[in-house]
Formats: C-alpha cells, sequence, structure tokens
C-alpha cells in the first residue's frame, strides 16, 4: 500500500471511533451490537483498497469480499450492512466517500422456532419466582433481552409500560392485569431502586437475564433463548387473530415487513397442525 492510501487508511480508522461513539450515545445501540460493528469495520479496514480522487474516498471492498467469501450468505450480508452504515455515517458528516463492490447478497429468510405455549408452561411449573417472573415478561409483552434488561422503575405504571427499544426509540405496550400483578409482586420482594432488575444497587446484564431464561429451561430439557420467547409472542398473537399492523407495534419493529416473517410462520404451524390432527390426512379415504 502506498503512503497516500496507507494514510487514507488510518483516517478512515480513526473515524471508526466517531462512528461507534455516535451509536452509543446517539443511537442506543447495545453494547453487543457495538461490539459486532467494531469486529466488522476493523476487520474490513484492513483489506479494502482505498484511494481519493478530488475530495471523495472511494472504498474498493471487492478485497474484503474476497476474504469473507467463505463466510455464510447472512454473515455477509451482515458486515456489507455495517460497512453501509459507516459509510452513511462519514458521508452525513461532511466526509465524501463511495463503496465500490457493494452489490447485496441474497440472504434467505429462515422461519424463526417459537418455544409452545406447553412447553413455557412446563418451564414456568419448574421455576423459581425470579425465574417465573423473567419468562413472563418476554412471552407476556414480546421483548428483546436488551429491552428488558433497561426497563426503569419510571417506565412502568398499572396498566402500561414504556418500553426502551432499539435507536432510543420508546413505545408503551399493554399489561395484562395478571403481569401487572405479578410486577407488583416483585417489587414488593425485591425492592429495586432504579431499574426493575437490579443486584446490588447495579442494572442486571442482558447475559445474566439471558442465564436465568437457559437455565430455567434446562431443566425440562429444552435450549430456549430470550428471542424464541419473543417468537413465541409474536406467533400466538397472529395465530389467535391479531392484526400485523398492531403486532408490528407491539415488537418495536420499524417496518411491517420485519414483522411478515411471523405471519410465514404462523401459516407454517396451522398447516403442520392440520396435517397431524384432520382425520383424511392419513390418507384414509
Amino acid at each position: 500500500m502506498n503512503n497516500s492510501a496507507d494514510s487514507l487508511k488510518k483516517l478512515i480508522n480513526s473515524k471508526r471511533f466517531e462512528f461507534l461513539d455516535y451509536l452509543h450515545h446517539v443511537k442506543g445501540y447495545s453494547e453487543l451490537t457495538l461490539k459486532t460493528y467494531n469486529e466488522a469495520l476493523q476487520e474490513a479496514v484492513e483489506f479494502i483498497e482505498f484511494e481519493k480522487e478530488k475530495e471523495l474516498i472511494i472504498c474498493n471492498l471487492m478485497p474484503y469480499r474476497l476474504h469473507i467469501a467463505s463466510l455464510s450468505a447472512k454473515s455477509i450480508a451482515k458486515k456489507l450492512s455495517a460497512l453501509r452504515s459507516f459509510a452513511a455515517y462519514l458521508n452525513e458528516h461532511g466526509f465524501a466517500c463511495k463503496l465500490q463492490a457493494d452489490d447485496p447478497v441474497k440472504v434467505p429468510k429462515t422461519l424463526p422456532k417459537p418455544v409452545s405455549h406447553t412447553h413455557i408452561k412446563e418451564a414456568l411449573e419448574q421455576a423459581s419466582f425470579e425465574e417465573r417472573f423473567v419468562i413472563i415478561m418476554i412471552y407476556t409483552l414480546g421483548l428483546r433481552i436488551s429491552e428488558l434488561s433497561n426497563i426503569r422503575l419510571e417506565d412502568i405504571s398499572n396498566e402500561w409500560i414504556r418500553i426502551r427499544g432499539k435507536g432510543n426509540k420508546q413505545r408503551d405496550v399493554p399489561l395484562l392485569k395478571s403481569t401487572a400483578q405479578l410486577i407488583q409482586k416483585y417489587l414488593d420482594e425485591k425492592r429495586p431502586k432504579t431499574y426493575l432488575f437490579e443486584k446490588n444497587g447495579e442494572k442486571l446484564s442482558q447475559n445474566s437475564l439471558r442465564y436465568i431464561i437457559n437455565k430455567t429451561f434446562s431443566k425440562i430439557g429444552l435450549k430456549v433463548t430470550p428471542h424464541q420467547l419473543r417468537h413465541s409472542f409474536a406467533t400466538s398473537l397472529l395465530n389467535n387473530g391479531a392484526a400485523i399492523a398492531d403486532v408490528s407495534e407491539l415488537l418495536g419493529h420499524a417496518s411491517m415487513a420485519t414483522t411478515q416473517i411471523y405471519t410465514k410462520l404462523a401459516s407454517s404451524l396451522k398447516q403442520e397442525n392440520y396435517q397431524k390432527t384432520h382425520p383424511l390426512c392419513g390418507g384414509d379415504l
């Protein structure tokens, strides 16, 4: 690499830290998301070819794409998405750059795997009060684990709870009467100061909440993630006739298109149940 390209590389790398700071303080991205972005950008800068045309910096992604070509389409798409976001940030902040070899990757959409209501009930029967509370909060509110961790006491009312979602976006989610009662019982017992979930006066981490869920379902021989419980929330609503626009709003999706995958899942489950239960599906005509 010549001196000019090397200088551009160092300049871009320095802007990476400004971008991550922006994502953290302005967009409100989680630590895990910031780590993913940082790793993708740090890796990419080592392979991207930089050159300058007047005031415009050209970033040729082809060498980097060759480097990551053996990864899954989903992994490649995530890394390229991080680069596009970075480039958009630079252009919005007066630093003109253009990405080359930026062709999109087609990622096949896979259906999420929700946990059946029967299995959730079984896990709840084996759970301690705190374990039960964590599971019910996600299952009845459709929360991301980061959103659960960030709930403050000031966000909770008798009928609604304010959720702080991705990009500092907020939404109000209605509370079931049983969930509201469970929250009050938890508050009376645990006496948190600022956040709903605390330990030694500090906000309980996402990993700690994730561990509680994993441990609870392991008691019944299942490996379940918090996101699967969120899938279960969405699928249950759609299977019972909820409007997709309402489900999308409850989930905090920026676009209803993101919620569409759950309608496919609901249809898939209905077909599966139909094949299992209809008396003529065994071929006895």
